[in-house]
């Protein structure tokens, strides 16, 4: 049945894909290219319409002020994109774009329309972002039965392919984000141990420190370079990478105002500029390994996810911790979505699958303000962890509080997700404020409970102990949560865009492409290919 199918996408940010469960195993969804991975990159065109994919990465060169890509690192915060000289656009709007492609390819391939979907996060999204994603999916037009973490669902994907038990590590380095995590397969479960990660570190940065690099090194002011130029530097500069890590040295030549600049990168000039976001990397894996109480030689398996996981010094770093070669025998960008697809057919309670049990763990410690001592002089304000990370979910913790005063007659509950001792550097996720009899201080105690599920809700439940009155509170409304009349507003503007038809698609795509190439064609060649796009576009 149509309503049936889940759809399994994942939402990367340089890539996404979408796949379905289809006779026992995941299938990846094409484009209207054929193509398998779908740019996450958004453009308007000349004509005002907006392009998708494909067509829009082909002008992030040519048109970089109408061009915006590597938007999901903006996802739960309040930031506009500008695209063109009046089009503003929050990251959940541009995410939302991305997925309503997405689920316009699935349709044309399946045939009908397509309701509900699983989209995978990094596992070390916080509140906040998750809940943008699932704001995203809904401005698509989708229900999202499930997120699941990018690391788990490589996992589902990895463990049930291998029918074997086995502890592993799964290590996700995609565009923008680092993701950790430490599961074990044994009888049909699946079993998450720990997570850890860094939601602003991926194969971007690397690009961005050896752009810094390279300008450092040819002594060229990073800040006199104009968007286009620095749009076609970036392009060169993700070429030159992939061929390091092919051949272990490469040359980037980049012409800069007429003069042809030249600059051998091998693997000792990567690791220099590189050093600062290698050590970034490390730091998670040991984490993980800490938190799931493990050395890396009780880990059977490490798989590699992500498209910059690629990079031979990463593989090289990896290979030194854990004392074995990385995976490397299935594709980095398809993993995710595969496990995507695997959990949408779980949640589906797909037949073939029924036996399958999946486990996971909450990302990130959630907990209230407190404060060290009763004396207002030492009086300290700290982060008291009620569910602390990688606890198994769902999860239902409580504790005891008490008054710091004489005479006081409520106590805020302020909730917080993060690890830093100090609540003002965690995510603030709402309070409750609870009247408490008057008494002297440390004579009322208040219960607080949390429970938090697998869809990521967190149900927050305070006693006053001496009058047995409850107080509930479910954290839906989160930071970046859009309400309902945002939402209809949101709609309204997507609706109201002009999209660039599905079958007019590929041609803009060659277009666009032949733009970029003439941009950077001088002479008889850029003569040449000018008019064949004269022919091409009668």
């Amino acid at each position: 049945m149509a309503d049936d199918i889940i759809l399994g996408i994942d939402l990367g940010t340089t890539n996404s894909a979408c796949a379905v469960w289809e006779d026992d195993k995941a299938r990846i969804i094409p484009n209207a290219h054929g193509d398998l991975l779908t740019p996450s990159v958004v453009a308007v065109d000349d004509d005002g319409s907006m392009l998708v994919g494909k067509a829009a990465k082909q002008r992030l060169v040519t048109h970089p002020k109408s061009t915006v890509a590597y938007f999901k690192r903006f996802m739960g915060v309040d930031h506009k994109v500008q695209i063109g000289r009046r089009k503003q656009f929050s990251a959940t709007e541009l995410s939302a774009m991305v997925l309503r492609s997405l689920k316009a390819d699935a349709e044309a391939d399946l045939g009908h329309p397509i309701k509900h979907a699983v989209i995978s996060v990094p596992a070390y999204f916080n509140d906040a972002q998750r809940q943008a994603t699932r704001d995203a999916g809904e401005l698509a037009g989708l229900t999202v039965n499930r997120l699941i973490n990018e690391p788990t669902a490589a996992a589902l994907a990895h463990g049930l392919n291998e029918e074997q038990e086995q502890r592993f590590i799964i290590l996700d380095l995609g565009g923008g984000t680092f993701d950790v995590s430490i599961l074990e397969y044994y009888d049909n479960v699946l079993e998450v141990h720990a997570t850890a990660g860094d939601s602003a570190l991926g194969g971007e940065d690397f690009n961005d420190n050896l752009i810094r690099a390279f300008l450092e090194e040819i002594g060229v002011d990073e800040v006199s370079l104009g968007m286009e130029i620095r749009q076609r530097l970036y392009s060169r500069v993700e070429t030159v990478k992939r061929q390091v890590g092919k051949n272990k040295s490469a040359l980037l030549s980049f012409d800069i105002d007429g003069k042809t600049h030249e600059w051998t990168i091998d693997e000792k000039a990567f690791i220099d500029a590189t050093s600062k976001l290698l050590m970034r990397i490390r730091s998670p894996m040991e984490r993980a390994l800490r938190d799931a109480g493990l050395d890396p030689s009780a880990i059977d398996d490490v798989v590699l996810v992500g498209g910059a996981t690629r990079m031979s010094v990463f593989r090289s770093m990896v290979s030194k911790l854990f004392g074995r070669i990385p995976r490397t025998d299935t594709d980095p960008d398809l993993t995710v979505v595969m496990g995507a697809a695997l959990q949408g057919a779980l949640v589906a309670r797909n037949e073939s699958l029924e036996d399958v049990v999946l486990t996971d763990v909450c990302s990130f410690s959630m907990g209230i303000a407190s404060v060290t001592d009763t004396d207002p002089r030492k009086m300290t304000e700290v982060f008291a962890p009620i569910i602390e990370r990688n606890n198994v979910v769902p999860v239902s913790r409580v504790e005891q509080f008490w008054t710091v005063q004489n005479d006081q007659t409520a106590i805020d509950v302020r909730i917080y997700q993060g690890e830093s001792r100090k609540p003002r550097n965690n995510l603030f996720l709402g309070n409750l404020h609870i009247p408490v009899p008057k008494g002297t201080a440390g004579k009322e105690s208040i219960s607080v409970r949390f429970s938090y599920d697998v869809n990521g809700l967190l149900e927050v439940e305070v006693t006053v102990d001496s009058t047995g009155r409850t107080y509930t509170k479910l954290i839906e409304n989160r930071p970046g949560h859009l309400n309902d009349k945002e939402k209809a507003a949101s709609l309204k503007r997507l609706d109201g865009l002009k999209v660039l038809p599905r079958d007019r698609e590929e041609v803009r795509a060659l277009t666009a492409r032949a733009e970029r190439l003439y941009s950077s064609m001088l002479g008889a060649e850029r003569d040449q290919l000018g008019r064949a796009m004269d022919d091409f576009e009668r």
